[in-house]
């Protein structure tokens, strides 16, 4: 299937949220988490919302955010057409600091929605900004998501040692005067390395927050971010009171780096060489006899691990999330 913009995206938010589950929103910073998260979502028959904040961005160009950006759009743009879902591209965390990102990304439609960042900000001050980009936005196919509320931890270069939890009455306003598509609220949840037992979820915050939206004639999809150490129950739960997008990063990260750690632990004497062997590597060791084997080196080998096991979790999540067999191409 084609790559689809925000049109579409707000149809199957809209469908989840009648329907009682949610969309995990996939953070990237390269291919390897992108293919294992196609081949999960295709065998679950789920449309896959795909995540890139400014630090996946920066890395994917070298140092430039613009040029990442773009790098890693047509990589999903491209390989979406391969197939049989909808895939969809969010910027996450975008800031104030990323305007001319932003109104570049909306101009030359490399993305599907836009998640901007001014949580740090006074009220009023995150109301202007947030309607600022709600604007240039505005008859281009790309929803705004916008956040209420800090979490607490850190995400790329938004982060706070804090935490509070979402006004109902401030959301019902904010919402009515940015006008953003999608809001991001604070229960509980905080960025990086959490225990769901740790966490204090208000799941009666996410429900009023919700039914006061409702009340106001504002029902919009509702989003939790730091959600990468919710336990099942608790993900199950929060999706009951409105939230319809859950944003995972963390947890891909860490299976990346375990999956790595355990398959070049299992093949060191394929890699490094045994002890009374110089470890000379120009030339590839040519003076011994100890040769490393070049059918474990090969950073595709392990690519193909690290593929196969983010599909595995892709599918974990998407079991939790529920959104399995809920695609736009009516499968």
């Amino acid at each position: 299937m084609p790559f689809f913009g925000g049109e579409k995206l707000h149809a199957i938010y809209s469908r989840a949220q009648s329907g009682g589950y949610a969309y995990m929103a996939n953070n990237i910073a390269e291919e390897n988490v992108l293919l294992g998260l196609l081949a999960g979502y295709t065998e679950r028959r789920s449309d896959l919302v795909v995540q890139v904040s400014p630090g996946a961005a920066k890395y994917a160009g070298g140092g430039d955010k613009l040029t990442g950006l773009r790098i890693l759009s047509y990589l999903i743009r491209t390989l979406a057409d391969n197939y049989p879902i909808g895939v969809f591209l969010n910027l996450d965390h975008f800031t104030v600091n990323e305007m001319d990102i932003i109104r570049t990304a909306i101009d030359e439609h490399l993305v599907s929605s836009i998640m901007i960042d001014a949580s740090k900000e006074s009220f009023e001050e995150n109301v202007r900004i947030s309607h600022q980009v709600v604007e240039m936005a505005h008859g281009n196919n790309v929803l705004i998501e916008a956040e209420l509320g800090k979490i607490k931890g850190v995400e790329d270069e938004v982060a706070s040692a804090d935490a509070y939890y979402t006004d109902p009455d401030e959301a019902a306003e904010f919402i009515k005067r940015t006008g953003a598509d999608l809001l991001a609220i604070s229960v509980g949840t905080q960025h990086g390395v959490s225990k769901g037992k740790d966490v204090v979820l208000r799941t009666d915050i996410a429900k009023k927050i919700r039914d006061h939206l409702a009340e106001k004639g504002l029902p919009i999809p509702l989003v939790l971010h730091g959600s990468s150490g919710l336990l099942p129950e608790q993900v199950r739960e929060i999706i009951r009171y409105g939230i319809c997008k859950l944003n995972k990063d963390t947890r891909y990260q860490y299976e990346y780096a375990r999956t790595a750690h355990d398959f070049y632990t299992a093949y060191t004497a394929a890699i490094v060489p045994p002890p009374g062997v110089p470890d000379k590597r120009t030339g590839l060791f040519s003076g011994s006899d100890w040769t490393p084997d070049k059918k474990i080196f090969d950073p595709r080998v392990v690519g193909r691990e690290v593929q196969a096991r983010i599909k595995e979790v892709a599918i974990e999540l998407i079991d939790q999330a529920g959104s399995a067999g809920h695609t736009i191409t009516g499968g």
